[in-house]
């Protein structure tokens, strides 16, 4: 008798558990007055909405006559039943759980008032939904089972279930024409119509999702092979004739008898310029080979080399007056480490500028101008009038595009144009965060050495 006892709680105790459980879903599921707007139609826009309120409106019209005329209620009480069923609907286009609760406390209500006033030999009324209050619940929970869970929905239509069965089948009334089995047919085979709209919505939306993201692999993939077709190209094109133009110089003083110590400067400077290229374009192949950014360099030197920085720039200042250009520099400002990007901005700028004044402008004199302000860097180069005539050049002419390319990158800008004494000018302006620390304290620096 203790056994049977002892078994008889533990399951009372784990039906009221289950039970306890059940409730707090349906409160977390149900109890909320979030709102769930019904996003516009995509060809249809704001139609729906209209359609759903001139709904509403029939419902208000013909409820309000059927509950006055055939239930008898009188031309107030019929009118807010009947808006309250039509606000129920209108209110489900944003917020679809309160709708259903306002909707179901219409019925309940309703059917409440008319069953006080039904009579053994009276007139039979439609009980205990009205016509217009299956529409008017209907089209509630079709909009319900558009925008929430499926489980949420099967538990509103749990519920409607439930409250038609113990007002039409245990507590009941008298003389009226049952509605409650047409009305539950109906209600279930909305819910699963919105259920089903929904789930083809969501599986429309993640196929698009799917595609999508396909094809931005598919892009990447063939960024990724483009890259490495450019790669391939480099390395057996230009860095085998680089490789070339660096073993020649080196074996050229052995070819003539007794150079001059300026030949070999010149060699040896043709030598170490194409070494330096080789290294730049190492490491140009593998950004181009990688598919994120490059990686830094290990601490044992290997790795992708670091990036030129303006504390780089006398040397390449220097380089380029070794290639017959009269070059001078001024620095004007508090110089200060500038953000890696502006660095290597503003030196790739001065270093193809350089490069267009050694092509385009032989005989001419450049000079090179870095403006250090609290607010970033300015940058100028400017060059003479030449004075012999430029040979013809093969390059692409990318290489102003590429200076105005880097500037806007960082939000700055680039500025060139012809000068009045027929040489040419190149400026920039490149912003940068001011709270860099200074490592000159001197406010200018000249260098008018050519």
């Amino acid at each position: 008798m203790t056994e049977s006892g002892g078994a008889t709680r533990v399951f009372e105790r784990a039906v009221a558990g289950w039970a306890g459980r059940w409730l707090r879903v349906l409160r977390d599921d149900l109890w909320t007055a979030r709102v769930d707007p019904l996003p516009p139609s995509v060809w249809l826009r704001w139609v729906p909405h209209g359609v759903v309120c001139l709904a509403a409106l029939g419902v208000l019209l013909g409820d309000a006559a059927q509950l006055d005329d055939n239930g008898g209620l009188g031309g107030g009480p019929a009118f807010l039943t009947a808006l309250a069923k039509a606000a129920a609907m209108v209110l489900a286009l944003w917020r679809p759980i309160p709708a259903w609760w306002l909707s179901m406390a219409a019925m309940v209500v309703g059917q409440y008032a008319v069953r006080a006033l039904m009579v053994p030999d009276g007139h039979e009324f439609t009980w205990p939904w009205t016509a217009a209050g299956i529409i008017a619940h209907g089209l509630v929970l079709l909009l319900l089972a558009l925008r929430v869970r499926t489980r949420v929905s099967m538990e509103t239509l749990g519920l409607t279930v439930l409250t038609t069965y113990v007002v039409q089948g245990l507590i009941g009334g008298q003389n009226y024409e049952p509605t409650g089995e047409f009305a539950v047919i109906l209600f279930a085979v909305v819910v699963m119509l919105g259920t089903a709209l929904r789930g083809r919505h969501e599986a429309r939306a993640e196929l698009v999702q799917q595609t999508t993201l396909t094809a931005e692999e598919r892009a990447r993939r063939t960024l990724l092979e483009e890259r490495s077709r450019i790669a391939r190209e480099l390395h057996d094109v230009v860095a085998h004739h680089m490789s070339v133009i660096s073993i020649q110089a080196q074996v050229a003083p052995h070819l003539v008898e007794n150079p001059s110590e300026e030949l070999k400067e010149n060699l040896v400077g043709i030598r170490q310029n194409a070494l330096d290229a080789l290294t730049e374009l190492r490491r140009v192949l593998g950004v181009l080979r990688s598919e994120g950014p490059a990686s830094p360099a290990h601490e044992d030197g290997s790795g992708t080399a670091p990036q030129p920085t303006l504390d780089r720039l006398g040397a390449l200042v220097e380089n380029t007056r070794a290639a017959g250009l009269a070059v001078t520099t001024e620095v004007t400002g508090v110089r200060r480490p500038l953000p890696p990007g502006v660095e290597l901005s503003a030196y790739r700028i001065v270093q193809e500028a350089l490069s267009n004044v050694l092509r385009h402008a032989p005989g001419a004199t450049a000079r090179v101008a870095l403006a250090y302000d609290p607010h970033g860097l300015g940058v100028e180069v400017t060059n003479t009038r030449p004075t012999g005539e430029a040979p013809p050049s093969a390059g692409a002419g990318h290489g102003l595009l590429g200076m105005r390319e880097r500037a806007t990158m960082l939000g700055g800008t680039l500025t060139t144009r012809p000068r009045p004494d027929g040489g040419y000018r190149v400026a920039a302006r490149l912003p940068a965060d001011s709270r860099t620390g200074t490592i000159d304290p001197a406010p200018q620096h000249k260098d008018d050495t050519s």
